[in-house]
């Protein structure tokens, strides 16, 4: 029960990371794409690199849900709690770094074609990093756990 209490621990300090340094990027781009005065220089990319980007955006997007849907399918078959939750943290994981990796598309995107497409890729993928943040009522719904297994959740994710 130790290992899980430090793995939650070590997703939740990278989880506020990946949030702290993809919050500032992007509303330094915004800004910088709303204020119309400032230019940085930037060179003109090809119009397929714009459609490259919403593609890759859009498609993590959807990508990291099917993910983490499929690896929670998978974690049922599982008897054990340990088991369980381990699968959980790690599917956590990999859809938290594909948020980032659509976060940072999104910012490359708007900064290079000033598209409100990439600021409503920013909007969703901010909504999944609320909506997906690991709590213990949301593992012991998503997992289907018992009462008892569901304290244990909660032990885990109590601060020490």
């Amino acid at each position: 029960m130790e290992q899980l209490k430090k793995k939650y621990k070590s997703l939740e300090v990278v989880i506020l990371i990946l949030m702290v340094v993809s919050l500032p990027l992007f509303g330094m781009v915004y800004l910088y794409y709303n204020s119309g005065n400032m230019d940085w220089g930037l060179p003109a990319l090809p119009d397929w690199a714009d459609g490259l980007l919403y593609g890759a955006g859009i498609g993590l997007l959807v990508v990291q849900y099917l993910l983490f849907h499929k690896k929670l399918k998978d974690t049922s078959q599982r008897e054990e709690l340990s088991e369980k939750l381990h699968e959980y943290l790690e599917a956590t994981r990999v859809r938290f770094l594909i948020l980032f990796t659509t976060s940072l598309i999104s910012t490359v995107g708007l900064l290079f074609f000033k598209s409100p497409m990439y600021v409503v890729i920013f909007a969703v993928t901010l909504l999944f990093y609320s909506l997906a943040k690991p709590t213990p009522d949301r593992i012991k719904r998503l997992l289907k756990l018992s009462k008892e297994d569901a304290e244990i959740v909660k032990e885990i994710a109590r601060p020490s």
